[in-house]
């Protein structure tokens, strides 16, 4: 039995000499926007997504929070450094520009939110179909007291959904649906997400 192992971390030069263009546009843009450091703290994705949000006149939003930002730090951030590094980052961006196309295609009738009555079909499209009691707590959790979800409540409920059935998959070792975790791995789990 041959034991497949993931391959080794290449050193930066190499990484970047084997980018495609847009990759290599992508790192670019990165670098403007993370500074010295080279990850991007929650205080500066929520200055980049209000920056770039702000100028969609189609979407719905008072403003990414810190709080949020601070959400989606913690979920998406796997090696736990407060930060997201580029390939973190990448999947956040690639995951939010995705969402944003499914917001703006089952906001049906063009009001700048999602409602309640469009949600169901907005998390299906996101391949997160719900049961109706999970569905139910998402909107308390996630909606205005109307049912209705703006865009920044809308990508911080998505990113925690994926990030949530991420760990799970992970912690599915045999893939029968279901875990086993002890009060150490539930808190780690739980706490920071």
């Amino acid at each position: 039995m041959t034991l497949h192992t993931p391959p080794p971390r290449r050193p930066l030069a190499y990484t970047e000499q084997n980018e495609n263009d847009e990759e290599r546009q992508f790192r670019k843009v990165f670098q403007q926007l993370a500074g010295d450091d080279m990850e991007v703290s929650p205080t500066e994705l929520m200055n980049i997504l209000n920056r770039i949000i702000g100028k969609c006149s189609d979407l719905k939003t008072d403003g990414f929070s810190i709080e949020s930002c601070r959400g989606m730090v913690a979920v998406m951030d796997s090696d736990s450094t407060g930060k997201l590094g580029f390939h973190e980052f990448k999947f956040l961006w690639n995951n939010i520009k995705k969402w944003q196309g499914i917001y703006i295609s089952n906001d049906a009738d063009c009001s700048g939110v999602i409602s309640s009555r469009e949600l169901s079909a907005a998390f299906k499209a996101a391949c997160f179909p719900l049961n109706d009691q999970l569905f139910q707590l998402i909107v308390r959790r996630y909606s205005d007291e109307r049912g209705n979800m703006d865009f920044d409540n809308f990508i911080g409920c998505l990113a925690r959904l994926d990030a949530m059935c991420r760990a799970f998959k992970t912690l599915d070792k045999d893939n029968n649906g279901s875990i086993k975790v002890n009060i150490q791995e539930w808190l780690q789990l739980t706490m920071y997400s």
